[in-house]
């Protein structure tokens, strides 16, 4: 019998042996093995909800900005031509066809990962370009610029907003784009990142991340669409992931290609605009940028500019 015992330790002596070799190679080769203890997004769901609840309202404050997109005519055919654009939709297709069509190439030729290597060049074609040369894969906010200039050169008047949360301890947040869809005269959340996803009502209308966080306090039923398809009101816990990260939120003032490249061909990229509710400081926002309650104006129309 002991030694039968023996043998049966031994097994899972060698086991958990492999088990530790095995995750170490996955945290040193690739650095993806990240143990932790803290409970799941979905596990604390309510809490998250609870403390959108509990924060201030938006109100209008005497703060005065606007939103401004440039386009560069000679970028956008640029950006068009390499990544061939036209062939990804019909040229009459509504600006919510043509958005979903450029997020699909995105998100099902780059997968999300925190690169070690960061890219010399943050746009488009830049991006692009590393991850055939360099690695396959980026985060959520390079996933966000390259989305955002596909969509500015096809036409789209588009944005990125880094979506943050109310504890300042917590320093995860998720970046996503929005797209302003004329025909609706609102803002829509569309994300690349994590194989792709957007929100909806009950009825398929897409969602701005102004009315997910409003669904979110009210209680109102909406559903995420994985991968941009089969609605869900849980994917994988991206629903309580952003019932987190829709505390506050931050975008440039003015945007247009190369913004946060470092070759920004002489052009200013001007301030960060903060929406924060009220009754809130928010935390670790530069000297320069800019902080509102003013939900009116954040999601606003887009002011157009040609450079």
């Amino acid at each position: 019998m002991k030694k039968f015992l023996k043998v049966i330790w031994g097994i899972f002596a060698v086991i958990g042996i492999l088990f530790v070799t095995y995750f170490l190679y996955l945290r040193l080769t690739f650095g993806k093995f990240n143990l932790s203890i803290q409970p799941s997004y979905e596990a604390r769901f309510d809490e998250f909800v609870d403390l959108l609840r509990k924060s201030g309202p938006f109100e209008k404050d005497t703060i005065a900005f606007e939103m401004k997109i440039l386009q560069d005519s000679v970028r956008a055919k640029e950006i068009r031509d390499y990544f061939q654009l036209d062939q990804l939709y019909d040229a009459d297709a509504d600006t919510w066809t043509k958005a979903l069509a450029i997020c699909q190439f995105v998100a099902s030729n780059i997968p999300h990962d925190n690169q070690e290597i960061e890219p010399e060049h943050r746009n488009a074609i830049g991006l692009w370009e590393y991850t055939k040369n360099v690695a396959p894969a980026f985060n959520c906010r390079l996933h966000a610029i390259l989305t955002f200039e596909l969509m500015l050169a096809a036409g789209l008047d588009a944005r990125y907003v880094t979506c943050l949360p109310g504890d300042e301890n917590d320093t995860d947040c998720h970046v996503m784009n929005e797209v302003w869809l004329p025909e609706l005269g609102k803002w829509a959340m569309i994300d690349t990142d994590m194989d792709g996803n957007y929100a909806s009502d009950m009825d398929g209308t897409p969602l701005s991340l102004k009315e997910i966080r409003e669904h979110y306090i009210s209680g109102e039923k909406m559903q995420y669409h994985p991968h941009f398809k089969k609605a869900s009101t849980k994917v994988n816990d991206h629903y309580s992931y952003m019932a987190k990260n829709t505390y506050w939120f931050s975008c440039w003032e003015t945007l247009s290609y190369f913004q946060e490249d470092a070759v920004n061909r002489g052009r200013e990229i001007g301030r960060k605009i903060y929406l924060v509710p009220s009754g809130f400081e928010g935390f670790d926002i530069e000297e320069g940028d800019m902080v509102t309650t003013n939900a009116d104006i954040f999601w606003a129309a887009p002011v157009k500019t040609a450079i």
